[in-house]
């Protein structure tokens, strides 16, 4: 009995792959399975693995998405694919590379870490009421709320918070300007809540500055600290805000100050504000990289189909 083609062509390859290439055992393993694989595919299709179209391999792929394999293991499976079509061709056993015009999957942006209204709500909670109690840290506590508020308020980067100027505490009204990277300035405006704890923290500053008699001339910084820069590390702002988080009952791993920047705008989104607002207050210069949050608008477009579309409700009747 005559042996398959396609498995004799397959062998040749991972004989290649091995004395030219120097592939490692793993490799041409996994190599095997994926082309046995497509083979059984193709089988079923009365397609043999040599004379696979475009088509066909498109269809696997597409067969391999359908089944929930992940775009990383499709990406392994099509590099395996245009590594034996390739070897194929170079050999002058096809006159063409079917692979030359698949895409490779996309692997798409991982959504972010983000944090539900409630967990923020906790923190701010656990913040404010540490803040309110009396004593020689009561400053390094009202730091501590400050900096939560202004983040939650504006979405800051860390960079940018930790870096606010002392003069931050003189000006008047509802905004403040940040400069972000690029060395480019955006407005954002304040919460009630936040311009309230600012001034709160401004005049205990002063208050512990008096007490002390203090001599040393002032920082120009909002949040001064005894750090090579003269404001307060990012690193020990995050370390800080996860025994905040340990205190308020929290996972401490799920929180960190970017965290707190991406709830600023999923939680934006959620009810109701423009994208293209959010950018702006994000600091983003390209408005793909605000469209990581758009999962969150698709949620609530959904949510308002099912509550608002009299199909919908049809739907739920019949059900």
């Amino acid at each position: 009995m005559a042996r398959d083609l396609s498995r004799v062509h397959m062998e040749a390859f991972l004989e290649m792959m091995s004395a030219e290439r120097g592939a490692a055992v793993n490799t041409l393993q996994s190599y095997e399975r994926d082309l046995d694989d497509l083979h059984s595919f193709l089988s079923e299709r009365s397609v043999r693995l040599t004379e696979a179209g475009s088509n066909d391999l498109g269809a696997y792929l597409s067969g391999l998405s359908r089944q929930g394999f992940k775009p990383s293991s499709q990406a392994r499976r099509l590099s395996a694919m245009r590594q034996f079509y390739k070897f194929l061709y170079s050999e002058g056993l096809r006159t063409d590379d079917p692979t030359g015009i698949l895409d490779a999957p996309k692997k798409g942006r991982p959504l972010p870490k983000t944090m539900g209204v409630e967990e923020v709500t906790r923190l701010l909670t656990q913040a404010e009421q540490e803040a309110a109690t009396d004593g020689p840290d009561q400053l390094q506590r009202l730091r501590m709320l400050v900096l939560l508020e202004l983040l939650y308020a504006t979405g800051m980067r860390v960079s940018e918070l930790v870096t606010l100027p002392a003069k931050v505490l003189d000006q008047e009204g509802r905004f403040l300007m940040i400069r972000g990277k690029g060395n480019k300035e955006r407005l954002v405006p304040l919460s009630q809540s936040a311009i309230a704890t600012l001034k709160a923290y401004g005049k205990l500053q002063a208050r512990v500055a008096a007490s002390a008699k203090q001599s040393a001339p002032e920082s120009p910084w909002l949040f001064p600290a005894a750090s090579k820069q003269g404001y307060l590390p990012r690193q020990v702002f995050a370390r800080d805000l996860k025994d905040l988080a340990i205190r308020a009952g929290l996972t401490p791993s799920l929180i960190s100050p970017h965290v707190m920047r991406h709830a600023f705008a999923s939680h934006l989104l959620a009810n109701g504000a423009d994208l293209r607002v959010v950018q702006e207050l994000l600091g983003h210069s390209d408005i793909s990289t605000t469209q990581i949050y758009t999962h969150v608008l698709e949620e609530r477009l959904h949510q308002l189909v099912q509550t608002h579309h009299p199909l919908a409700k049809q739907g739920k009747k019949q059900e």
